[in-house]
């Protein structure tokens, strides 16, 4: 599984942005998904999951309420829709894979994306 991470850019605090990761491969719908975020200077982060079929969520304390992740196994897509942007949510994201099982620590997973820069200004 290759995955694509796509969406970041530059927004005022406040606004929105959408990433998407896209998969390639067959076998997508086998693995849960999880976005990770790596603050400058500082460690990469979990930021949200979803499991294989897309009914468990799981978000860190700090997007609650302001990110929501989804997916499409049919495009082989996962997004997170990002709200209410702060300056502290400035990071590169990840997106990443793991066969059939949740993680939300920053080790274990099968495959990574690339990342895409996020910057929220303020």
């Amino acid at each position: 599984v290759q995955l694509q991470a796509s969406g970041g850019g530059l927004v005022q605090a406040g606004g929105s942005l959408r990433l998407s990761c896209a998969a390639s491969g067959r076998t997508f719908s086998s693995y849960a998904m999880g976005w990770f975020r790596q603050p400058p200077g500082k460690e990469r982060e979990f930021v949200a999951a979803i499991n294989v079929i897309g009914v468990n969520k799981y978000y860190a304390d700090s997007v609650k309420g302001r990110f929501t992740i989804s997916r499409d196994n049919a495009k082989n897509t996962v997004y997170l829709q990002m709200s209410s942007l702060k300056p502290e949510d400035t990071a590169v994201y990840y997106c990443a894979a793991k066969l059939r099982s949740v993680i939300v620590t920053t080790t274990g997973h099968d495959y990574w994306g690339q990342g895409t820069q996020v910057t929220v200004s303020s």
